[in-house]
C-alpha cells in the first residue's frame, strides 16, 4: 500500500493520474476511482485528483469550456445558446467560443482575431503579439513588394495597432480605477459611489469596442460603409475620452 500511495501521489503531482496505469510494465490495468480513495489519506492530493478528473471531464464534453478571463476563473460554461454577450455567471468575463482568442471581440470578427497574412509572401503572423506564425520566418516586411506601397502597408498597421494598443491600455486603467473606487466603497462615511463604478463599467466596454473597431476597420477599410463606421468610431472615442 505504501508503494501505492507513493505512485498515485506522483502522477497527482505531475497531473498525469488521469489514464495511469499499474506501475508493473507488463500491466496495463488501471486503477479505480474507489481504489484511488482507498488508498490516498491526504486530503490535499485527494482534492488535487478531483481536480484533475473535472478538468479532464471538460475536455472530453465538446459543449463545455471553461472561463477565458485570463485573471484567471474556474468557473465551467456552457457552450450551447452561447453567443456575444454571454458572460461567465462568476467573473462576467465575456468569452468567444468561435476561435481560439480569449474575449469576445466584437466587432472584429473571428478570421480578424487569427492571423494576419502578407499577400505577397503569405507570411502569417498574430495581431496581438506580432509573432510569427511560422518560427522560421525572420523578416515581418521581407517582400518584394514596390517599396512605397510596402511602407505604406506597414505605417498603416504600424497606426491601427498602436490605437487598439492604446485603448486596450485604457481599458486596463479602467478596470484598475473600478478596483480602486471598490475598495474605498468599503470604508466608513464614504458616500454611495455607486454612480462611478457604473461609470467606469460603461468606460471598460467602451474601450474594449475601440480596441476592436480598429481591427475591423483594418480590414474593411476599402468597402463603402466604412465612412460610416469610421465616423461612429470617432464619436465614440471623443465621447468615452470625455467620460
Amino acid at each position: 500500500q505504501p508503494c501505492w500511495r507513493e505512485y498515485l501521489t506522483t502522477r497527482i503531482e505531475q497531473n498525469m493520474v488521469v489514464n495511469c496505469t499499474c506501475p508493473i510494465s507488463e500491466c496495463r490495468a488501471q486503477p479505480t476511482t474507489a481504489f484511488i480513495y482507498s488508498i490516498l489519506s491526504s486530503q490535499e492530493i485527494i482534492a488535487k485528483y478531483e481536480k484533475a478528473l473535472l478538468r479532464c471531464y471538460v475536455e472530453c464534453c465538446s459543449n463545455l469550456t471553461w472561463c477565458t478571463n485570463p485573471q484567471g476563473c474556474d468557473q465551467i460554461l456552457l457552450k450551447d445558446g452561447l453567443g456575444y454577450g454571454a458572460a461567465c455567471s462568476k467573473c462576467s468575463w465575456i468569452s468567444c467560443f468561435n476561435c481560439n482568442f480569449p474575449e469576445a471581440h466584437y466587432p472584429a470578427s473571428c478570421s480578424h482575431m487569427s492571423r494576419m497574412t502578407c499577400a505577397k509572401c503569405n507570411h502569417g503572423f498574430c495581431w496581438r503579439c506580432l509573432k510569427p506564425w511560422k518560427p522560421n520566418h525572420k523578416d515581418y516586411y521581407n517582400c518584394s513588394a514596390m517599396v512605397s506601397k510596402a511602407a505604406w502597408q506597414e505605417k498603416r498597421f504600424q497606426d491601427y495597432n498602436e490605437r487598439c494598443t492604446f485603448h486596450h491600455h485604457a481599458r486596463e486603467f479602467a478596470i484598475s480605477l473600478r478596483n480602486s473606487i471598490s475598495s474605498i466603497r468599503e470604508m466608513p462615511k464614504i458616500r454611495n459611489l455607486t454612480f462611478v463604478l457604473d461609470a467606469c463599467k460603461v468606460l471598460e466596454q467602451a474601450r474594449k469596442v475601440l480596441a476592436y473597431s480598429c481591427v475591423y476597420s483594418y480590414y474593411n477599410q476599402d468597402t463603402e460603409s466604412m465612412d460610416i463606421v469610421e465616423q461612429q468610431t470617432e464619436n465614440l472615442e471623443l465621447l468615452t475620452n470625455a467620460l
